[in-house]
């Protein structure tokens, strides 16, 4: 079977985990900095903050910036639920904007329509790798005089107009273990702000601004060295990754025929983390042919986050009509950098063959 992610360990990541195995300091320390003096390197900011997850990283990011309960962030319904139960975890109300079929992306147009005083931030989300109408929600975020949370979890290496994505806004990325460069379980947040940076330090860390001195409420969301030590080299990695990926994808652009291919839009650098077609008949019986002819697929994601309980039950029947087709079309294919030539053109071969049959 042709997996849909798999994650790429090699000498380097093992001999980074024996290092720090040897030293006996395994949890946050000397790895973790380095790690955050290279990420920020890789963004452009002045500052990059190493945390226990995506989540953290977005659930901080809005801590930092004084989001709390009786605030709305707006946000984008196509994505991973953590990008909207992380407003929910501050005591704030998601609300979400529709998307655009082009990118998949946050539709500024939708953005606008839902501003108010009570809007306390925008998270636009950089989907599948490619980077959303920065231009576009930035203006709505100054316009409303609130943040921009850019959820790069999907995105690491992206750049939207030249510029990395992580630079515009307040950067949060994943480490998790399917994602481009990985660490098994970890997140990232940048920023070009030192008192963000300093604010998100303390939240990560009990709210300790020395041992045994807390100076807020804090949690206890932390990297290991362990972690960070695969990060590291991970990301030394990460352009030989990208341009894998890219390659992968042109390859599979060139022959997938009578489906709709995502698109890398004019100004975006797409990093793939997902390639992803839409099937607008019988998605889930070609998934089904591709399985038999082995070759593994994926559906992100076939519930959008307006539709799940939870958040149906906190804030009511909410329309996203394109968000809601495209829950009902997309299929993403083998992309990742493991992927052999061989492996592609059976992946072509399978999808063509079960696009006919559907």
């Amino acid at each position: 079977m042709i997996s849909i992610s798999r994650p790429i360990i090699e000498d380097e990541e093992r001999q980074a985990v024996l290092e720090v195995l040897e030293t006996g300091q395994l949890a946050q320390g000397p790895r973790v900095a380095m790690l955050e003096r290279r990420f920020a390197e890789q963004c452009c900011t002045k500052h990059a903050i190493a945390v226990s997850s995506g989540t953290a990283a977005l659930h901080l990011a809005l801590l930092a910036h004084g989001v709390g309960p009786g605030d709305e962030v707006i946000t984008s319904p196509f994505s991973f639920v953590a990008t909207a139960s992380t407003i929910m975890m501050t005591g704030a109300k998601p609300l979400f904007a529709d998307v655009r079929e082009d990118d998949f992306c946050l539709d500024p147009a939708s953005v606008r329509r839902l501003l108010s005083p009570r809007t306390r931030a925008i998270i636009g989300v950089h989907l599948f790798g490619q980077p959303f109408d920065v231009d576009a929600v930035s203006r709505c975020a100054a316009d409303a005089g609130v943040p921009l949370i850019e959820d790069a979890a999907q995105a690491i290496g992206g750049r939207y107009g030249g510029r990395p994505v992580g630079s515009f806004g307040t950067g949060c990325f994943s480490l998790y273990a399917t994602k481009n460069i990985m660490c098994g379980e970890g997140g990232i947040v940048t920023t070009n702000d030192g008192i963000l940076d300093e604010q998100v330090r303390l939240l990560r860390s009990h709210g300790a601004s020395q041992q045994y001195q807390h100076v807020r409420l804090g949690y206890n969301l932390r990297m290991n060295d362990l972690c960070a030590a695969i990060g590291v080299a991970q990301l030394a990695k990460l352009e030989r990754f990208t341009c894998r990926r890219r390659e992968n994808a042109a390859f599979l652009d060139a022959r997938i025929q009578g489906t709709k291919l995502p698109r890398e839009l004019p100004g975006r650098y797409h990093v793939y983390h997902q390639y992803t077609v839409r099937i607008e008949r019988d998605r889930d019986g070609v998934a089904a042919r591709l399985h038999h002819a082995g070759v593994g697929t994926g559906v992100f994601y076939r519930t959008p986050i307006h539709k799940q309980p939870f958040v149906r039950e906190a804030v009511g029947d909410v329309s996203c009509p394109v968000a809601e087709r495209l829950a009902n079309e997309v299929l993403s294919l083998p992309v990742h950098p493991s992927v052999t030539d061989q492996e592609l053109l059976q992946v072509v071969t399978a999808l063509n063959g079960a696009v006919r049959g559907a």
